[in-house]
């Protein structure tokens, strides 16, 4: 009864150790339009390694996801390479049936600079996927506080809000997750906290328009 509570000090004392080696950083992107609450913004190409993890909580998906990744990083892979910390760590929600519309999540890092062409190959056990996120176009609406089970489902209830009223409203693309969360904030930060919602959207039909 007693292991869980033990896991998740465990794993908040690694994230926060993770953080003070310092987060420096993070995918390259551009905002080509912005609203009042939400802006859609264009990300590179970039490869992040990635967790599946099958639980119906997202902040169990991600403590028991970005565990693994940090035995990754710190060097639990093939090569037994040190990988620099980045941001954000990126939870998102596989479709399924469960109460918070998800039966799965997958939590994603975003590997530096000097790995991205070659990411060191994660030991087995720890299940672990490179995952190359192609070139995309994402709506993103920040939050503040600590991104809570219920508090994520109600801003991304928010973000659809806002795009169903904005020209973006039929832009949403197919993908197959629902929607993103991205973290920037260790655990042990109670103010001023940074939180998004990510959503896919497809900025094609917007191209060349002056709103773009």
């Amino acid at each position: 009864m007693a292991k869980a509570p033990r896991l998740k000090i465990t794993v908040i004392n690694l994230l926060c150790l993770a953080v003070l080696c310092g987060a420096t950083e993070s995918p390259q992107y551009e905002v080509v339009h912005a609203e009042s609450d939400f802006e859609i913004r264009h990300y590179r190409d970039a490869t992040w390694m990635s967790a599946t993890v099958n639980d119906l909580s997202f902040q169990k998906a991600t403590l028991f996801g970005f565990h693994r990744l940090f035995q990754f990083i710190q060097g639990a892979n093939m090569n037994y390479s040190r990988v620099a910390m980045t941001s954000p760590v990126v939870t998102s929600l596989v479709p399924g049936a469960g109460p918070l519309h998800s039966s799965a999540y997958v939590v994603r890092f975003y590997l530096p600079a000097k790995f991205q062409d070659s990411p060191p190959t994660p030991l087995p056990e720890l299940n672990l996927k490179p995952y190359a996120w192609d070139s995309h176009h994402v709506a993103v609406r920040k939050f503040s506080g600590f991104a809570t089970d219920a508090i994520v489902v109600k801003e991304a209830a928010k973000l659809a809000t806002s795009l169903s009223l904005s020209p973006w409203a039929n832009a949403t693309s197919a993908t197959h997750y629902t929607y993103s969360i991205a973290q920037y904030d260790p655990p042990f930060r109670f103010f001023g906290r940074t939180n998004e919602v990510w959503v896919d959207v497809d900025a094609s039909r917007f191209a060349g328009k002056a709103s773009f």
